[in-house]
């Protein structure tokens, strides 16, 4: 799919001082992330949002209010489980909207049926730089050669712990910061103590219809320098001897109530925050909230901590990750409503060191280096996440595939399915997902 003539004449609209028409223009946001327009109205300060939702929402408040050609931004927040849904829906009804966010374990899909337009000359006529963008970051967007969104983060899989318990069991070095694990045995005898010396759990994960354990699995599998597809992407091998071990890992800490095998991605939060656990396995994303909550003095969570990843099987250090985006969905488009669309784009892309701020690593390289970045709090402890982060190969169905790899595991801890029957069936249906796209 190439670039119309019309994107490029509204570029050309756009980049021309004296052609800008300044004529009301409305565009369509369309997105997840949660629904906070209410507790954030007409805030335009950035040092008052707080979490992924106050960001981008104050984001768009500030460009509503600071563009100076008549441009409104009408986010339309979407519940996370059915968005992807949603927007096709939209697309193929013609009722898409002008930008929408998406994952990179997505993109192929959205691509393959033509219902995104590429930006490499948008980008270009509308000066954004991608030589800024971080090679993991440009490589998010990137598919059969070409550029099909505006890259806003890579978010991984991080190590939430309460500070507090974990002095409590005596697990942490003279500064007082946990001591992580750093293989099988040790993440469990630190469990032990946990639970011996404080009466706490010690680990809060979704376990239940989440895709918390499915992305735990990939980082398992990779830690053992493996993963569910073979290196060429020629086949799958998720029932191997790493995929046994991973499936054991796990297995082990629902058998010896490390976790709680009934609790869901809310449930475990909740938990969290709530201090019955020490440690919290999710992303990124979650840094600038639970600081947040850290920083009540009445909140369980004290001394919110937060680390890479530690390496508890293998001998490869490796993470969890994936990317959000801006997209634009297929449509046609006036000059006026192109041009007032890449300068949301623009003004998003020049911004992006905000969201870092929700602890999300940064996309550009101007904004890893920078003062700003550098001052943002527990940054340096999770530092190594950048480097030791992985990404499912980019193949289509992603989506269905790691539903597969949920449910499939999750028989195991929430049935009486044997780790043998679990990777059997999981190979054999995610065998088949994948030939249909090859």
């Amino acid at each position: 799919m190439k670039t119309s003539l019309l994107a490029i004449s509204a570029l050309a609209v756009m980049v021309s001082p004296i052609a800008v028409s300044h004529a009301a223009e409305e565009l369509t946001f369309l997105r997840f992330f949660g629904g906070c327009s209410d507790q954030y109205a007409n805030v335009t300060d950035m040092d008052q949002a707080v979490g992924e939702c106050g960001v981008i929402q104050v984001l768009t408040n500030k460009f509503n209010a600071e563009n100076d050609q008549d441009i409104t931004i009408n986010t339309q927040n979407v519940e996370w489980g059915v968005y992807y849904d949603l927007l096709s829906t939209q697309i193929a009804s013609g009722q898409q909207p002008a930008i929408a966010v998406m994952h990179r374990s997505v993109l192929p899909n959205f691509v393959a049926r033509d219902l995104i337009e590429p930006l490499d000359d948008i980008f270009v006529e509308a000066g954004i730089d991608t030589s800024d963008f971080l090679p993991a970051a440009l490589e998010s967007v990137s598919y059969d050669g070409q550029i099909w969104g505006l890259p806003w983060d890579i978010h991984a899989l991080l190590y939430h712990v309460n500070g507090a318990i974990m002095e409590e069991a005596g697990l942490t070095d003279a500064e007082g910061n946990y001591i992580l694990p750093t293989s099988t045995e040790e993440l469990f005898e630190h469990a032990r103590i946990v639970q011996e010396r404080t009466g706490k759990r010690y680990l809060s994960i979704g376990s239940r219809n989440d895709a918390m354990t499915a992305r735990v699995f990939n980082l398992l599998m990779w830690q053992q320098g493996s993963g569910i597809f073979n290196e060429d992407l020629s086949g799958v091998q998720i029932d191997s001897e790493e995929g046994r071990v991973a499936l054991e890992f796990m297995k082990r800490l629902y058998d010896e109530g490390v976790a709680l095998p009934i609790h869901d991605g809310s449930e475990a939060t909740q938990a969290f925050i709530n201090g019955e656990a020490a440690v919290f396995v999710s992303g990124t994303w979650q840094v600038d909230t639970m600081a947040a909550h850290s920083a009540s003095e009445s909140s369980p969570l004290a001394n919110y901590q937060v680390f890479d990843f530690p390496q508890v099987v293998g001998d490869t250090r490796a993470t969890w990750s994936d990317s959000h985006m801006w997209v634009l969905p297929a449509k046609e488009r006036s000059p006026e409503e192109m041009a007032a669309t890449v300068a949301f784009l623009s003004f998003l892309n020049d911004n992006s060191g905000q969201w870092a701020r929700t602890g999300h690593l940064p996309v550009r390289q101007s904004v890893l280096e920078s003062e700003a970045f550098a001052a943002l709090p527990y940054r340096t402890s999770y530092a190594e996440t950048t480097g030791i982060a992985q990404a499912v190969p980019m193949v289509q169905n992603q989506r269905p595939i790691q539903d597969i790899i949920r449910d499939g595991l999750s028989a195991v801890w929430l049935g009486d399915t044997a780790v043998d029957a679990a990777l059997s069936d999981v190979q054999s249906q995610v065998e088949r997902n994948f030939r249909r796209v090859r």
